[in-house]
């Protein structure tokens, strides 16, 4: 039953400790409803395939030049120059790339083949209390094929995580049947102002939070914390409003802004439009991350 149907996944990523309890195996699925501006993997955003360039890797062998049927990749002066507009993304290049400056992202694989990959760690998850995460991007943007991951997860016996952003008008009823943790993403809770850094509203992701908790969802609430977007105190007292009126709630995670995702979408020769490049320091929210402990009576972590 797992063998007809597709998803778009762009990595996979074993022996993970950051996502969910234990050791695990995360799944990052492709393709996002949001945009928000400091994106940590804007390579996630799209559903289709993509072709990153690292240009600071590339030897200059030319053998994307030799390969490339379009004559898409040149050499002026030592210089690779690449006309993305009409490559079609075929890999090619890619494939004959020593260096990995050229790399794909993202692959249509079946549940299958990717449960193959997840049971391999099964003694993993055994012995630490880990198991599956699947991430993204949004992986219920591809809803049947989460489900079908879930189920053939569970029919092994190996517990189950999903992060999201909440922001889906599918029913999650089915969903939190075979999914064991909902990591769910909480980033800014004025409308407006969400709008304006994630491109979408979020009423629909606090209706479907409180749904979740109204199921008995087990729920971690992931807060990436972003400087001069969210990082002050009226944030962090929403989110101790937002705790108390739930019961599921198991703990809160608090993810200090990196810029890693800035160079990523320069690979996707895109520009991100929040720019800053100063990782975020754990010590820098403390203060913010003590004060929200001492509202609340669930663990408050900073990743």
């Amino acid at each position: 039953m797992y063998n007809h149907l597709k998803g778009k996944v762009f990595n996979i990523q074993r022996f993970s400790t950051m996502d969910g309890p234990g050791i695990r195996t995360v799944v990052f699925l492709k393709g996002c409803p949001l945009d928000c501006v400091w994106c940590h993997n804007p390579e996630s955003k799209s559903v289709t395939r993509e072709l990153l360039y690292k240009a600071k890797l590339c030897s200059g062998c030319g053998a994307c030049k030799d390969v490339c049927e379009n004559a898409l990749h040149t050499f002026n002066n030592g210089v690779h120059e690449f006309d993305r507009e009409k490559c079609i993304v075929c890999g090619k290049c890619a494939e004959v790339c020593c260096t990995k400056a050229l790399e794909l992202c993202g692959e249509e694989r079946t549940a299958a083949d990717i449960l193959e990959t997840v049971v391999k760690d099964i003694p993993f998850y055994e012995q630490s209390g880990g198991g599956v995460t699947l991430s993204g991007g949004e992986p219920l943007l591809q809803y049947e094929f989460v489900l079908q991951l879930l189920k053939g997860a569970k029919e092994r016996g190996i517990h189950t995580a999903l992060e999201t952003s909440g922001f889906t008008t599918k029913g999650l009823e089915e969903i939190n049947v075979y999914n064991d943790l909902w990591l769910y993403d909480i980033k800014v809770f004025s409308e407006e102002l969400h709008k304006k850094y994630t491109g979408v509203s979020n009423k629909i992701i606090l209706e479907n939070l409180y749904h979740l908790d109204n199921l008995g969802a087990k729920i971690i609430l992931r807060c990436p914390i972003i400087p001069d977007i969210n990082m002050n105190e009226f944030h962090f007292g929403a989110i101790a409003n937002l705790v108390q009126k739930l019961k599921n709630v198991q703990e809160i995670h608090l993810e200090p802004y990196h810029p890693l995702g800035i160079s990523k979408a320069k690979q996707l020769n895109k520009i991100q439009s929040y720019d800053n490049e100063k990782f975020l320091r754990a010590s820098e929210i403390k203060h913010l991350a003590d004060a929200l402990q001492n509202q609340i009576s669930i663990k408050v972590n900073i990743l």
